[in-house]
């Protein structure tokens, strides 16, 4: 049986206007006596507000005591606890002013927030002695009072004005409490630290004088006689041929590799000449009959680079196999197999003492290598992207290693990082050199050919090679490049079957190319 119904009590139908009066008036009765008024101002709210600022403009600035504070009002009696106030004292640009600005003079809250906040404190022009107090309560130094005073003066006492008038070489933070935060609103007060990073040597700029034409391939490869009278160059016409660095014309031309050359080496103790190629072939060619006497064989794949030990007779050859083979010379055996990286060897360099073999590698590491026993001695991870070219300064015991990410510098025999170059070429870099002058030269895929200045790692040129006329743009690249022996010529070899050499501007200086370098602020430890 269903239970009663509820009747529900009527809703007196209202209007609109009755229900906006309503609410109205229930909204002034609310807010009615204060309506159209700010809330009372709370000092000690204001007071701890200025005080925060107060901490966040100067708390990195040490407190010191202010002896010279000259009492300007007496207490008025009522014992409040004294706070400590920040105060600042600014060298002048004429005579010192002793005037005191007190917080509890004419000055309002607002006022003294904007002496507080403001970044120009140079402005105000108090004397050495003249200090502002920022509180209100501080008491006078004879009643036992404290003042915290920021104090900065002349960072070397100079005996004239500098070139903004100030008496000083510049101004300086006397001691700060907080070494670790920089405190950024006083910038305009803190002496300004010179940058260590060295400034670069400034080099003539270089130009291509000479295109030499004769390849029928891809130049990959190049190599100077000790004598400085010809280089040759391995091509993907798999030919190496002899040119005369004076004139630049054909000497020779050699065949024998079955694909392209991407090795050459020629020795400054016998008449010999060394020759890697993607055939897996390693062929010695003896310069006085004009042949191969003697092959190498064991690498499973292609050879891709290719150094002779500059005291003892091995060769060393790296290629598509992850190994790095060491061959006796004459007896044409395989003393070692450096096995260790996890992709192809693309770059090796020899040096006298240990660490004797450095090798890079595809899987984007650089492994010394310890020769009497043919173990990894060490191994450099600071690369991302494959490490394509390398090259050792000839007079400092360091070197410098060239990838996709950036190009780096690791000091020997032990491979501390020393800094990365302050640009990037943003292009695959196949290879890199340097001569005694410090000047280093890279060269990209895209065919543009960068100069740095060693020491500091400024980029000072950015050229960009010119193909020859009947190839494509697609063509501008740039394979393998050297100096000459006294580093007064660069050779490139190009994608466009050409040979270009390089040589520096003689009519520049100085003054017709200026040296445009910013130290960098931040430098990437990796």
């Amino acid at each position: 049986m269903p239970g009663p119904t509820l009747e529900m009590e009527p809703v007196e139908p209202q209007s609109l206007k009755k229900l906006s009066f309503k609410s109205l008036k229930r909204a002034l009765d609310l807010f009615a006596p204060i309506h159209g008024h700010f809330a009372p101002p709370d000092l000690e709210s204001k007071k701890i507000r200025l005080s925060h600022k107060i901490q966040l403009e100067y708390g990195g600035i040490k407190s010191t005591k202010n002896p010279n504070q000259v009492n300007t009002t007496q207490s008025d009696g009522n014992n409040q606890a004294s706070t400590p106030s920040n105060a600042l004292a600014l060298p002048a640009l004429g005579k010192l002013n002793h005037d005191v600005v007190r917080a509890d003079d004419s000055l309002t809250l607002e006022k003294r927030c904007f002496f507080l906040s403001s970044q120009n404190l140079v402005a105000f022009g108090l004397g050495n002695r003249g200090c502002w107090t920022g509180t209100e309560n501080s008491k006078d130094p004879r009643t036992g009072g404290t003042q915290n005073a920021l104090v900065v003066g002349p960072s070397v006492q100079p005996e004239g004005l500098n070139e903004v008038g100030f008496p000083g070489k510049s101004t300086a933070v006397v001691s700060s409490s907080r070494p670790s935060e920089r405190n950024l609103s006083t910038s305009a007060i803190m002496e300004r630290i010179p940058s260590k990073w060295p400034r670069p040597v400034w080099h003539p700029p270089w130009k291509n004088y000479r295109v030499i034409s004769g390849h029928l391939g891809w130049v990959r490869s190049i190599a100077f006689d000790p004598s400085n009278t010809w280089f040759c160059t391995g091509s993907a016409d798999r030919t190496i041929k002899i040119w005369d660095v004076g004139s630049g014309r054909l000497k020779l031309t050699l065949t024998g590799h079955i694909e392209q050359i991407r090795g050459l080496a020629v020795s400054n103790k016998h008449t010999y000449m060394f020759s890697a190629g993607d055939d897996k072939q390693v062929k010695c060619w003896d310069l006085e009959q004009n042949k191969v006497i003697r092959s190498y064989h064991g690498h499973l794949s292609g050879v891709y680079c290719l150094a002779l030990h500059p005291t003892i007779d091995i060769l060393l050859t790296g290629g598509r196999d992850s190994v790095c083979r060491v061959w006796d010379i004459r007896s044409k055996m395989q003393i070692h197999a450096l096995s260790g990286h996890d992709n192809t060897v693309c770059s090796v360099f020899t040096r006298p003492t240990d660490p004797q073999v450095v090798t890079g590698s595809h899987d984007t590491t650089i492994k010394f290598w310890d020769l009497r026993y043919g173990k990894t001695m060490a191994t450099l991870t600071h690369h991302k992207k494959s490490v394509r070219a390398m090259a050792l300064h000839p007079k400092e015991h360091a070197f410098a290693s060239a990838s996709a990410d950036n190009i780096k510098k690791f000091n020997l025999p032990k491979g501390e990082f020393s800094h990365n170059m302050l640009s990037q070429q943003k292009t695959i870099i196949n290879a890199m050199t340097v001569n005694e002058e410090g000047v280093m030269a890279t060269a990209g895929d895209n065919g543009s050919l960068w100069f740095w200045d060693w020491k500091s790692g400024h980029n000072f040129q950015q050229a960009q090679t010119i193909v020859q006329p009947g190839s494509l743009d697609s063509e501008a690249g740039i394979y393998a490049l050297s100096y000459d022996i006294t580093g007064s010529r660069l050779v490139t070899c190009e994608a466009d079957k050409t040979i270009k050499m390089w040589k520096e501007d003689e009519n520049a200086s100085p003054e017709t190319h200026p040296l445009s370098f910013k130290p960098p602020k931040d430098i990437r430890r990796f």
